[in-house]
């Protein structure tokens, strides 16, 4: 054998035993992350493939056997921000890493609505965009604000989403926020709700302290959400042909309808409590107009997620910056805690 094919035998040997060690290092270090997480006490994340395949119809009383949560996950390490899911039947087992990172998240109808940080070099920049089915990337649109709120309707047409252009907490009176409605079949973007015209009363309102916040879809034609105004706060429902807002009902924030359409679950500030943890989990019947406190007695700054016709997953603060619980809808039960590490929910088919 000569000399030059001795070498390129050589350096094939080479490339194959730096291979193989390259996945030897990669595969000790996935495990040694799983380990890490596991000795301190956090979920489990593995790889694989995270769908947003909507059920056939809204669930109305329990998830179906094959439903699957999907959520933010907080845990510290190379996974945290993306989204992952679990079985609904077990929100608390090993999640199934997707990717796809995203700081707010909702999905319905086989559309995903994922609110994302963007790394600059002079600053991060926030974009929303808009998923399919299989968390692939159909449109985005630059975000002047921080995340914090979004939403899709029913049947993954409509999405909405709200920011922070200033301030970053709904418990203080500093700050000013955005939301935007948009239509996947158009791709008509309605970048502000402060856009709609507000009736109050029966009249026309107009005043330049307005904020909308938190939509939630009853179709692809009607939605509630948050308006503030004046130093108080209504649930208004939003028709979105007539660009028209119409309030309901005073102190509603953050409302999210039931799968049937007939309760709004919301937070409400209540008398007494502490400046900066003022609210109170209560469901409200569209029907009755009668409110329902619910057994959590801890202040919940999150627009709460149905489970199902009777149960309602919120975050709380935890250990990871978030947790994921759930509490009855009916004022029954006991608050109890579905998974640590966890931020904004969505139940898929």
């Amino acid at each position: 054998m000569s000399v030059r094919a001795r070498l390129a035998v050589l350096a094939a040997v080479v490339m194959v035993l730096a291979g193989v060690a390259t996945a030897a290092v990669v595969h000790a270090a996935g495990r040694a992350a799983q380990r890490d997480q596991q000795q301190a006490g956090g979920p489990v994340i593995r790889p694989g493939r995270v769908v947003l395949t909507a059920p056939a119809s809204p669930p109305t009383s329990a998830p179906t056997s094959g439903g699957r949560l999907v959520f933010r996950s907080m845990v510290w390490g190379p996974h945290r921000d993306e989204l992952v899911s679990v079985p609904a039947a077990d929100p608390a087992g090993p999640r199934t890493a997707s990717g796809v990172d995203c700081l707010r998240f909702h999905a319905a109808g086989g559309t995903g609505i994922c609110l994302r940080r963007v790394p600059g070099v002079v600053g991060d920049s926030f974009r929303a965009v808009v998923l399919d089915a299989d968390l692939r990337e159909r449109r985005h649109y630059p975000l002047g604000g921080i995340p914090t709120r979004s939403r899709v309707s029913p049947s993954g047409r409509m999405v909405a989403w709200t920011v922070f252009v200033s301030g970053d907490s709904y418990a203080g009176t500093a700050f000013s926020t955005r939301t935007s409605i948009l239509d996947t079949g158009t791709w008509r973007l309605d970048g502000s709700l402060e856009d709609y015209r507000i009736v109050r009363d029966g009249r026309t309102y107009r005043s330049p302290d307005v904020n909308f916040w938190g939509v939630t879809f009853a179709d692809d034609a009607h939605f509630y959400a948050t308006l503030a105004t004046g130093g108080q706060t209504y649930l208004v429902r939003g028709d979105v042909a007539a660009r028209t807002v119409t309030t309901v009902r005073a102190n509603v924030e953050c409302p999210s309808l039931s799968p049937d359409g007939t309760r709004l679950a919301f937070k409400k500030r209540v008398a007494g409590l502490p400046a900066d943890a003022p609210w109170r989990l209560t469901v409200l019947d569209l029907r009755t107009m009668r409110e329902t406190a619910l057994t959590e007695r801890r202040s919940v700054d999150d627009q709460a997620v149905w489970l199902d016709g009777g149960t309602l997953a919120y975050s709380l603060p935890g250990d990871y910056g978030g947790d994921l619980w759930a509490v009855l809808a009916d004022g029954g039960g006991s608050p109890r805690l579905l998974t640590t590490a966890a931020l904004a929910p969505a139940v898929v088919g």
